[in-house]
């Protein structure tokens, strides 16, 4: 084989390209030759970002102001000759960082994982058989072939361009698509110019092509870019950029109580090492430190979650955006409806033909009587045309067809009445043709009949009739008036508004191959089809209504095909009073100045018809521009630009276009509308999940600081030692903290109305939520330690040894304080998670061992307090849960979701 230089592949003709890499474009490359060009070229991928590894995690745990002041702690005890002290600091130290090294492990191998679920796959030309590979194993030489929607994965030599158009801003910024051809260009072209070449990364947004790869991986244009740009690091999601700004001014402010509760102990007579042990301890236990790696591992979870629910997110910061939805902009086929076209009836003229499946049969009925296709001429013409002029592909027995459904639905029923490709093409050869247009929204095939060649035309009902000048009627050809052509507008409108798709059949003869295809055409007929609702669409469409989000539709359909399959769905004001917008009123939207009546009744419209993809785009914008969160779903290649503007953009994964995935933030891999609303209720406990385990956190730590602090400020003695502090930072805050990021979710979830986006993590209510659950754990455990002390009769250790247990075990009930308002208060979404149940067991394990263990117990300076000490502080355990029921039961939190739900 002889390598052909890619940057002059351009300037030659495509036949010396083929020559030079060795390859026939009609046979394409064999087994062996493909091996052995893997092996010399290697994979056809860009440089992968390495993965993070092992070290970079390990040592990111020892980052930052709270590491340093464990370390800080750790010195000062050595420093004091408090070795065990040390040791065990510095043994917290390392478990603190045990935990974050696993999770944060676990969170970043899960989103690499997640980025491999998908596979970009081409469609290539190989030892004379179309076969599709994944993307990475293209070789230079091969044969591929191209269609709108496509990503290309190399970059290719034209041999065949029928109405190509690329979009290649990815590598010119130029957002407008470049037409194809295949005639070699000047040596000295710029990219831009290049247009007998398609590019690795740019998108076909029209027409069809095919071409030999000339350049794989890195040595691709793309390739060559990417070379250049060094790997930028990822950025974190908002809610984990919320969750850092927390957690740093909470550092500051615990740094200052810490501060004063240093400076009041020694003013009290403290010592002053055994005071700035303690400072540093209440700082450390004051920061929720593990935040930030419970959010991530929460959020992975939640993605995989969503995973096996069959909706795959590219990005963490997604999963928070569902939660916020507030409308969501659907398509019709395919996500409400079952994308499994049939043809159920023909119109043609004077008449309409039913079909009837007869096992692998069909039967054709016109007023009763049975029709032959190959003795009516209408009946036969349509059929004919819909195999002729027809991309799809039924395959062989066994393999699995291809194409759009509605097109595999015309070569069903055409192999079914004995009119497939098999018995046309040996007398209708394909000599040229014209991909769809979303401009003239019709495509066309042209073929060799004899001396003449024979036009096939298809497309939507009102583009085609308009240019028909004749009909062919059941003596033959008539002309098309006026009259008729409204007569026939007339019953297009009749069949949509029974939910029926059409598609309109057109044809004409020429004698020559090169004539414009869409002028004085004689219309054949209008074929029907039906495509029935999924079954879980209209429960889906009341749940999303339920939680407060919108469902609009927007299709290409007519008007009426539209409103009757939305009304089937429920759409609508309570599933009925439809608002249906067409399309061509929308043609010169501009997002940013509609009126203000214009914008309320476009805001307020249930379905949008006949609507192009720069009117999906301004109406995404239109809808954010008014204060929407917008997920959209999409599946062709011009919905791309509008899946990007949306905060969500939903491709489908089945019979999605490359395009759409890579420009989606979410995919669903079996294309159901229920999969959404599933995903969005993730989406929502996952935020609820953080939002919980945030205010666990804080309202235990919150009470660490406060016992210390008013204890000291009191005069009593400390009732909490720094390595104790430390031990429960570790045993209450982090094992909980996860149970409750890994929660099902509240019942209720979407029974309420989507959040504000800009909605803190922590909103005021909450914040008093804190401090009451926080303040309630404090006055039990001070109680607890007063009477330990002036009841009991217990000296100043065993009396700490109550404050610790009574601590201890008002923090681990403090996890069912934070329950969803409203619940019943022993059966909610907490006590039915089981993580929790097993977080309580080990930590109860753990406090256990701390007191029973002698050597542990030694180390944590924890006497026995006796039998009636531990009755004191386990009593004393319940009285913040108490507290804190009866705050859920009837605070803020419980008012505000009242209201939201009336």
């Amino acid at each position: 084989m002889n390598d052909v230089n890619q940057t002059a592949a351009f300037a030659k003709p495509s036949e010396i390209v083929a020559h030079s890499l060795s390859v026939d474009p009609e046979y394409g490359l064999d087994d062996s030759e493909i091996i052995a060009r893997r092996n010399r070229h290697g994979p056809n991928q860009l440089r992968a970002h390495a993965k993070q590894s092992v070290f970079v995690i390990l040592a990111h745990q020892f980052k930052g102001v709270i590491v340093w002041l464990l370390a800080f702690a750790a010195g000062l005890s050595f420093y004091f000759h408090d070795v065990a002290e040390g040791v065990a600091i510095v043994i917290v130290l390392v478990i603190n960082a045990a935990i974050g090294f696993v999770t944060e492990l676990r969170a970043a191998r899960s989103m690499e994982a997640l980025l491999n679920i998908a596979t970009v796959t081409t469609r290539v030309r190989r030892g004379g058989k179309t076969v599709r590979i994944d993307a990475q194993d293209l070789v230079p030489g091969d044969i591929v072939l191209l269609d709108a929607g496509d990503v290309v994965t190399a970059d290719v030599r034209l041999v065949h361009a029928s109405n190509l158009q690329c979009d290649e801003s990815v590598l010119t910024g130029e957002s407008v698509p470049v037409a194809k051809q295949t005639d070699p260009v000047s040596p000295d072209a710029a990219i831009g110019d290049r247009a007998c070449m398609v590019f690795k990364g740019t998108a076909v947004t029209q027409g069809v092509g095919e071409g030999i790869v000339t350049a794989t991986g890195m040595e691709t244009e793309l390739g060559h870019i990417s070379h250049l740009v060094q790997t930028a690091e990822s950025s974190a999601s908002p809610l984990e950029k919320r969750l850092d700004r927390l957690g740093h001014r909470l550092v500051w402010l615990t740094l200052g109580l810490a501060a004063l509760v240093i400076g009041a102990g020694i003013l009290r007579g403290h010592e002053i090492a055994a005071m700035i042990q303690t400072g540093i301890a209440l700082a450390v236990a004051a920061v929720p430190e593990g935040l930030p790696v419970v959010a991530t591992l929460s959020l992975a979870r939640g993605m995989w979650r969503m995973a096996a629910r069959n909706a795959i997110i590219s990005n963490l910061s997604s999963v928070e955006t569902l939660g916020a939805t507030t409308v969501i902009l659907t398509d019709k086929t395919g996500t409400l409806t079952e994308n499994r076209m049939a043809v159920v009836q023909y119109l043609v003229a004077d008449t309409a033909i039913d079909l009837h499946k007869q096992g692998e049969t069909v039967q054709f009925e016109s007023d009763g009587n049975v029709l032959d296709p190959g003795q009516d001429a209408r009946l036969g013409a349509l059929l004919r045309i819909g195999a002729l002029c027809n991309g799809a592909s039924l395959g062989k027995a066994g393999e699995t067809p291809s194409g759009d459904p509605m097109e595999l639905a015309l070569l069903r029923v055409a192999r079914q009445a004995r009119q497939g490709r098999r018995t046309l093409v040996p007398g209708c050869e394909k000599v040229g043709e014209y991909a769809f247009d979303q401009a003239t929204k019709m495509m066309a095939s042209v073929h060799r009949d004899g001396e003449e060649f024979l036009y096939a035309i298809k497309g939507a009902p009102e583009a085609v009739i308009e240019v028909c000048s004749c009909v062919l009627g059941p003596d033959g050809i008539e002309d098309l008036d006026a009259a008729a052509r409204a007569d026939w507008l007339d019953r297009v409108r009749i069949a949509a508004t029974d939910g029926l798709r059409l598609l309109a059949m057109a044809m004409k003869r020429a004698d020559r191959a090169d004539a414009f295809p869409y002028e004085d055409l004689t219309l054949v007929g209008i074929v029907c089809l039906r495509d029935p609702l999924r079954g879980d669409v209209t429960e889906a469409i009341a749940a999303a209504r339920a939680a407060g989000v919108r469902v609009v539709m927007m299709t290409g359909d007519h008007a009426d095909t539209a409103a009757a399959i939305a009304s089937q769905a429920g759409l609508g004001t309570d599933g009925h009073h439809l608002t249906v917008i067409e399309g061509k009123e929308l043609t010169d939207l501009d997002p940013g100045e509609v009126d203000g009546l214009l914008r309320d009744r476009i805001l307020a419209a249930d379905v949008f018809a006949r609507v192009a993809p720069a009117t999906k785009l301004n109406l995404a914008a239109l809808y954010q521009n008014s204060g929407h969160i917008v997920a959209m779903t999409g599946d062709g290649v011009n919905d791309a630009p509008a899946l990007k503007k949306a905060d969500i953009g939903i491709a489908m994964g089945q019979r999605g276009t490359e395009v759409a995935r890579e420009a989606a933030h979410m995919v669903l891999t079996d294309d159901s509308f229920g999969t959404i609303i599933a995903a969005m209720r993730q989406g929502r406990v996952i935020f609820d999940n953080i939002r919980k385990f945030v205010i666990y956190l804080m309202s235990c730590n919150v009470s660490e600081v406060l016992i210390v602090g008013l204890a000291v400020g009191a005069g009593l003695p400390i009732p909490l030692l720094p390595l104790q502090i430390l031990f429960l930072n570790l045993v209450t805050d982090v094992f909980p903290a996860f149970a409750l990021g890994f929660g099902a979710g509240d019942e209720t979830v979407m029974h309420q109305p989507p959040r504000d986006p800009a909605e803190s993590v922590i909103d005021r209510s909450r914040w008093i939520t804190i401090a009451v659950l926080g303040g309630a754990i404090t006055l039990a455990t001070l109680a607890a330690f007063w009477l330990a002390l002036h009841w009991l009769m217990l000296d100043v250790g065993p009396s700490v040894t109550v404050a610790f247990v009574t601590l201890a075990l008002a923090q681990l009930w403090n996890a069912f304080n934070v329950r969803a308002p409203g619940g019943h208060i022993f059966v909610n979404e907490v006590t039915r998670n089981p993580w929790i149940w097993g977080a309580i067991t080990l930590c109860l394990g753990l406090i256990a061992a701390a007191l029973w263990v002698p050597s542990l117990s030694d180390i944590l300076k924890l006497p026995d307090p006796g039998l009636a000490g531990l009755w004191l502080a386990l009593g004393a355990s319940f009285v913040p849960l108490a507290i804190g029921q009866a705050f859920v039961r009837f605070g803020p939190e419980h008012r505000n979701k009242s209201s939201a739900q009336t």
